[in-house]
């Protein structure tokens, strides 16, 4: 009986150290960002300054899941106030109307180790249709306060004009002002989701 009860002990022990963890998105040190063609020559960086988002790990089965992302339109920052400015009227993000930018995963594949391929619906301008990111899992480290950190990285390509931003311009010489391929990237560092209630960890 004694060795069962050790034995039930130990089994709920791994049960419960094997349970999925989530984390939410520390946005002091993560990046929502994208870049884009400029007069077809060169690229032009973007990110969103307010976001929020969330993802479960689950360290035994080595898979993410349930991730979920929301940026503000009118927070865009591409280190120009007139381009920024533009970016949220109604020639672009329309931010006025459409609020946020949003990203749901609805499949996640395993690839080889630490990489996957992320499929979600992504919902910009009123829209939404699917987008598959590629995303590479940097793993968890313990910081300096004894938390438990986990990133990862997910890139991807989209085409705005998908999505009803179809803004441009004809160039003299041949092309646009703004390519219609956007490449989209998520630059994570995430914490354990506090209980309710809990106090907020000290930065």
């Amino acid at each position: 009986m004694k060795i069962m009860a050790s034995a039930l002990v130990l089994f709920s022990s791994a049960l419960a150290l094997a349970a999925p963890v989530k984390y939410v998105v520390d946005t002091a040190h993560s990046k929502i960002g994208f870049s884009v063609r400029h007069m077809m020559i060169s690229e032009v960086d973007g990110r969103f300054k307010d976001f929020e988002g969330s993802f479960t790990y689950d360290a035994d089965k080595d898979m993410l899941a349930d991730g979920t992302f929301v940026a503000k339109t009118a927070s865009v920052d591409t280190g120009n106030t007139k381009r920024d400015e533009h970016l949220v009227s109604a020639d672009f993000f329309d931010a006025a109307k459409y609020p946020t930018i949003e990203f749901k995963n609805t499949k996640i594949k395993k690839v080889s180790k630490n990489k996957y391929k992320w499929s979600g619906d992504f919902m910009m301008h009123g829209e939404t249709h699917p987008l598959t990111l590629d995303l590479e899992y940097k793993g968890t480290v313990k910081d300096m306060m004894g938390e438990m950190r986990a990133g990862f990285v997910a890139t991807g390509k989209l085409k705005r004009s998908e999505w009803g931003l179809k803004w441009n311009k004809a160039l003299e010489a041949g092309g646009v002002a703004v390519s219609d391929d956007v490449t989209v990237k998520l630059d994570v560092e995430a914490t354990p989701a506090k209980a309710e209630g809990a106090a907020p960890a000290k930065k």
